[in-house]
């Protein structure tokens, strides 16, 4: 009955986090509820977003909606700014992240309603002097805290006028890459409960590729509304485990 609960878990989840990011709001708050050690529950989730954010990218990009230099891009990014993260997060308290995390978050929440960008355009994805930093610093923040960096990079990919299907994968190959190394770090630490984390992941799959289809029926003058309701919904949870 467990298995089976992990991998309902991973399905919600992942469901959310592929459409609007913040998948993290039901699985890690769930997993902890049941018991499940912090570091494993983290490591859980990690190692499943990992696979799940790696085949959810993989669907957009057969059908030919990101180019390989857009993907390399923000691979790279992600990949170099969760290694600083991670590198920063040990000089840094809990209390510390946590209030860069709000503030991060707050700051993502009120320039959207200022910001032009939607996800109705089809602009290609660049890097910029603005995109370039911006990721870096989203893969910084996940190397760090992580809650909500998948939210945030689609607040990027907003600005920039990004169609909504290709900002989904975009941010799915940013997961994968700032997740990649802390999922290694927990396994090789020994902080796995594999049992779980496999059905997690079972689950984590099938509700990537199921957000995958959802999103292609979503319209794109919902899509903010629900980021922001994800945004304030993970403020809000941040707070209330800082005040805790």
């Amino acid at each position: 009955m467990e298995f089976f609960i992990f991998f309902l878990i991973g399905i919600a989840g992942n469901v959310v986090g592929t459409l609007v990011g913040g998948g993290g709001l039901i699985s890690l708050p769930t997993m902890l509820l049941m018991g499940l050690p912090v570091h494993s529950a983290i490591g859980a989730n990690k190692v499943s977003n990992t696979v799940s954010s790696l085949s959810s990218f993989l669907v957009i990009f057969k059908q030919k909606e990101i180019s390989v230099k857009e993907a390399l891009s923000v691979l790279a990014f992600c990949l170099g700014g969760g290694v600083l993260g991670g590198l920063i997060a040990s000089l840094l308290s809990g209390s510390t992240l946590t209030i860069i995390a709000i503030i991060l978050l707050s700051f993502a929440f009120i320039t959207s309603f200022v910001s032009n960008g939607n996800f109705d355009g089809t602009e290609q994805f660049n890097v910029n002097k603005k995109t370039g930093p911006a990721l870096l610093g989203i893969g910084m923040y996940d190397g760090m805290f992580g809650p909500g960096s998948s939210t945030l990079a689609m607040y990027l990919y907003a600005s920039q006028k990004i169609a909504y299907i290709r900002a989904i994968g975009l941010a799915r190959i940013g997961v994968f890459a700032s997740c990649f190394g802390s999922a290694i770090t927990y396994i090789s630490t020994g902080k796995i409960i594999w049992p779980l984390t496999l059905a997690l992941m079972l689950g984590a799959i099938v509700g990537a590729q199921l957000g995958v289809r959802l999103a292609r029926k979503l319209k794109t003058q919902h899509v903010k509304p629900l980021l922001r309701l994800v945004t304030v919904l993970l403020i809000l949870q941040i707070m209330v485990d800082f005040f805790k």
